[in-house]
């Protein structure tokens, strides 16, 4: 039965059990299944790839494979927020990656905080940009304004969230926020603001220096999604 659909819970096997004539509590289901060398595990939520998807990536690991820690701090991380005014109230973040906006407004947004966030970070050392393949990202007056401006882009395959740390770091802006009672958009910007100003550079240190890993990863498992 488990190996049939290893998506199955305790609970379900205990319901077919029971449907079988088999009466059993819950702990002695869970104790015949370790006894079978089976582990209890939540299943892990991972983006749908498909073939072409698994071979960019593949391919997009390959090259970098050999991409140093440092080359890897090369990557521009600026921050900005964006206001909402639907209902209920919230705010829109970006940090490496955008909110939903449109190509414009991205545009916007890179002109008036990435551009000044690069100065301030790199001064007129070159340096690597990195976004997603979000429509205003992929837009082709995007890929007109970085050309313009000088800024060289970082080649992206699709659904890889697992390649990109600015994920680990909204993670830990999400688990900040956890214990703040915002009342007001005001209150709310300002603890998301103190949430990401918190991160350490250590912290970003270590997640970027995890990426040879996570390259590593990609490669092992054929471009199929990783545990990252």
């Amino acid at each position: 039965i488990v190996e049939k659909d290893r998506f199955q819970t305790l609970g379900d096997l205990r319901k077919q059990w029971t449907e079988s004539g088999v009466e059993t509590s819950r702990a002695t289901v869970y104790r015949r299944v370790q006894e079978m060398g089976y582990r209890c595990h939540i299943p892990q939520v991972k983006p749908l790839l498909n073939q072409k998807q698994r071979q960019k990536r593949l391919t997009w690991a390959t090259e970098k494979q050999h991409w140093t820690v440092a080359q890897w701090s090369k990557r521009e991380m600026p921050k900005c927020l964006k206001s909402s005014v639907k209902y209920p109230q919230s705010v829109m973040v970006w940090g490496a990656m955008s909110a939903a906006v449109n190509a414009a407004s991205y545009q916007e947004i890179l002109e008036h905080f990435m551009l000044p966030s690069a100065e301030k970070l790199y001064g007129d050392e070159d340096f690597i940009f990195q976004h997603d393949l979000a429509p205003a990202h992929s837009a082709k007056t995007t890929g007109k304004w970085c050309t313009d401006h000088g800024i060289t882009v970082l080649n992206w395959p699709a659904n890889s969230p697992d390649l990109n740390p600015i994920e680990n770091l909204w993670d830990i802006v999400k688990r900040k926020l956890r214990d703040a009672r915002p009342n007001t958009l005001d209150e709310l910007k300002a603890a998301i603001e103190a949430s990401w100003a918190s991160i350490t550079p250590q912290q970003c240190h270590r997640l970027i220096a995890f990426m040879p890993r996570r390259i590593e990863a990609v490669i092992s498992a054929k471009g199929f999604p990783t545990k990252y």
